[in-house]
Formats: C-alpha cells, structure tokens, sequence
C-alpha cells in the first residue's frame, strides 16, 4: 500500500533525482545507512540539525515500501 510522502522528493536536478529530504540535499539512502550503522535518531539530528525525528522515521517508511516494490538479491541459504 502506497502512501504519500511529505517530507521526500525527487527532483532530477538535486542530487542526480536521489530521493532527499524536502528542502534539503540529505539523500535517504545516506541516513537509512547511518541508522543500519548503528546510529541513533539522536546522532544524526545532531549532524544534521535542519532534521527531525519524523523526516528519519520517513526516510524507514520509504525503505520498507521500496523493499515491497524491489527485491534486492540475497544468497540463499538451506541452513536454519
């Protein structure tokens, strides 16, 4: 289920058409990847003040839709 996204855009002529924070040139990818690094919500607002919690917390909505519309190969395995 698809829905609107207020605090991301695509334009193509900001950051190559990357998906970033509204107003910002803070790519998506860039903060799902601090998260998956193990940095907390509040490090990253503190590297980016011009952030909030709900533009990190729509930047993993964004992520768990696009795993719903893409599926990124993965070995597979036999063993539990």
């Amino acid at each position: 289920m698809s829905r609107p996204y207020d605090r991301i855009s695509a334009n193509p002529n900001v950051c190559h058409g990357q998906p970033c924070i509204k107003g910002t040139r803070i790519m998506v990818w860039l903060i799902l990847e601090y998260l998956a690094n193990g940095d907390t919500n509040e490090e990253i607002l503190k590297a980016y003040p011009r952030l909030s919690n709900d533009d990190i917390l729509e930047c993993l909505a964004y992520a768990a839709e696009a795993t719903r519309e893409r599926i990124v190969p993965l070995e597979v395995t036999t063993s539990q």
